[in-house]
């Protein structure tokens, strides 16, 4: 993995890390933002500036690409540089959580 991009992306974002998530499924910026509006109970909204900047973003850095086009919506889905970048923010949220919890590797 380029060590350039996941210096970029880790730790990422709350709004990236929730794109790429979303990507494993095909969807375009819309259904992206409804699906994470749900996923937090509305916590979380992404407005369309941050979405479409954040998918561009991510697209030319390979971690999603687009798939095709659908009634003039870019849909799109994560590439295997994206769930690497994804496996490794996971686990270091997990890490993060479990150290929140007085859980440390040394079996604490």
């Amino acid at each position: 993995m380029k060590e350039r991009i996941q210096r970029v992306y880790v730790p990422m974002t709350e709004t990236g890390f929730y794109i790429l998530f979303c990507l494993q499924e095909e969807m375009h910026g819309y259904n992206i933002g409804r699906k994470v509006k749900e996923m937090t109970g509305g916590e979380v909204t992404i407005s369309p500036g941050t979405m479409y900047g954040t998918l561009a973003k991510m697209d030319k850095d390979g971690l999603i690409s687009f798939v095709r086009e659908e009634e003039k919506r870019k849909i799109y889905r994560i590439t295997e540089l994206g769930y690497e970048i994804l496996h490794i923010e996971l686990h270091r949220i997990e890490r993060l959580y479990k150290n929140s919890r007085g859980e440390y590797r040394n079996g604490r």
